[in-house]
């Protein structure tokens, strides 16, 4: 391409907000169009239920482009804010500005929304893109190059396909921002060679998510949400309760409507049901596998490595220091703890680095709020599962080991600028009191300083 050519280029959809506006409506049309080839190809990867893939994936990304296409003129303009006393008079902007070469590594686990999301952000947002999808859902990953490749200029958004080493490749490189979805080990290797360069940051992990059941919770109801949120996508979501931790004297109750919700849910034999996902490969059905205590299983436990089949399965369990216990699960197994006191819940919950999520199911308003307060974690409900991520006006992002940073709706807009504040001050009036030599202003300074 042409020196002067690709110039203007940039310069479009850097600046352009109509430009950046015709691409995103073209990439929804594309989307739209293929929309069932994206379905397929999520079935083929890991079987996931059309269901699903139209509820957390291709709905929910369409969704995202049509309220980034109808705000994103509101969303680019600069905000006026209060100016300081100090420089009257003036009137004070916040600019929104591309950083410019974005890169986004995105999962497998949801690949094709959390692919597209971070992507539609930094595009409106007015920056080049390099998207690496994962390489262990193909299929997806194949579909989403080709979606880009019809919406997109080479030069403005670009997929790159590979494995470790490529991941690797790109890491390597400078980049202006770093978006990264997934494991938090593979986080700390991004931070890292983010770091080298200064590069800023938005990191969403996972880890153990809590979820507390106390004595006055519905736990028929609890149950039922608790059983969607857990096996949808069979287990494999960052915001999926990874334990159970219930008060003492109602957990064989609540065991029985676990057993009746997932009856309920997936039938007597949820190999056969259609609306049951397989793990994404056979390393992470090993990984799983083995978590598997026999003598612990309450419920389900069987597994089929062909299929990369794992039933869903209830595990009675005491010991922190358990396989199961060490790390986040990110699968279709759901360990069930019990305790008497607050002081049990603490020594479990803070036995683990901060989680993504943390659920509270109660209708005791006080302990609800005692638990949200006393904890810190990424997001939440109380007395439902996973549903907080569905709500584009709440920031969706972890705390400490479980990510960096938070996005959705006008916050991922804001992800992907960068926030220059601007000072335009008016010359009719300009105060001396500021300008050397000073003199004997430094009392008159300190107590006009007071004031302001």
């Amino acid at each position: 391409m042409h020196r002067n050519y690709l110039s203007k280029f940039i310069m479009s959809y850097k600046t352009n907000i109509e430009y950046r506006k015709e691409t995103l409506i073209k990439l929804l049309d594309n989307i739209i169009i293929h929309e069932e080839e994206i379905i397929k190809a999520l079935y083929d990867d890991f079987k996931k239920p059309a269901f699903e893939a139209v509820l957390t994936e291709t709905s929910y990304v369409i969704s995202e482009l049509k309220d980034t296409i109808k705000n994103l003129s509101t969303w680019a303009k600069p905000k006026r804010v209060l100016p300081s006393l100090l420089n009257f008079p003036s009137t004070d902007y916040i600019y929104k500005e591309p950083y410019g070469k974005v890169l986004i590594i995105a999962p497998w686990n949801y690949p094709f929304q959390l692919a597209l999301c971070p992507l539609v952000s930094a595009v409106a947002a007015g920056n080049q893109v390099v998207l690496k999808p994962s390489e262990l859902t193909l299929n997806t990953s194949a579909i989403i190059a080709k979606i880009i490749a019809k919406t997109f200029h080479v030069n403005h958004v670009e997929v790159i396909q590979g494995g470790v080493d490529v991941s690797k490749n790109l890491l390597s490189q400078r980049w202006d921002y770093i978006f990264f979805t997934g494991s938090v080990p593979v986080g700390k290797i991004v931070a890292k060679a983010a770091a080298e360069h200064l590069t800023p940051i938005t990191l969403e992990l996972g880890g153990k998510n809590p979820c507390i059941i106390d004595e006055t919770a519905n736990l028929k109801l609890a149950a039922k949400r608790i059983v969607w949120g857990k096996f949808i996508n069979a287990g494999q979501t960052c915001i999926a309760p990874d334990y159970i931790l219930i008060q003492k004297n109602m957990k064989l109750k609540f065991i029985d409507y676990l057993k009746e919700e997932i009856t309920t849910a997936y039938g007597n034999k949820p190999e056969e049901s259609p609306d049951f996902a397989r793990i994404v490969n056979v390393k992470n059905w090993t990984r799983l596998t083995e978590m598997i205590d026999n003598d612990k299983v309450i419920f389900g436990g069987q597994s089929d490595e062909s299929d990369c089949y794992i039933a869903p399965t209830l595990i009675d369990e005491s010991d922190l220091d358990s396989l199961i216990m060490k790390d986040e699960i990110f699968g279709p197994l759901l360990p069930i703890l019990e305790y008497s006191s607050d002081a049990d819940i603490h020594a479990v919950i803070s036995k683990y680095e901060k989680p993504l999520s943390l659920y509270v199911f109660t209708e005791n308003k006080t302990f609800a709020k005692q638990i949200i307060q006393n904890y810190s974690f990424g997001g939440g409900c109380i007395n439902d599962t996973v549903v907080h991520f569905s709500n584009k006006r709440l920031p969706f992002g972890g705390v400490g080991h479980s990510g960096i940073g938070a996005y959705h709706g006008s916050l991922s807009f804001d992800v992907f600028s960068h926030k220059k504040g601007i000072v335009k001050k008016a010359n009719w009036l300009d105060l001396p009191m500021r300008y050397a030599p000073y003199n004997d202003k430094l009392t008159t300074i300190k107590k006009l300083l007071k004031w302001i």
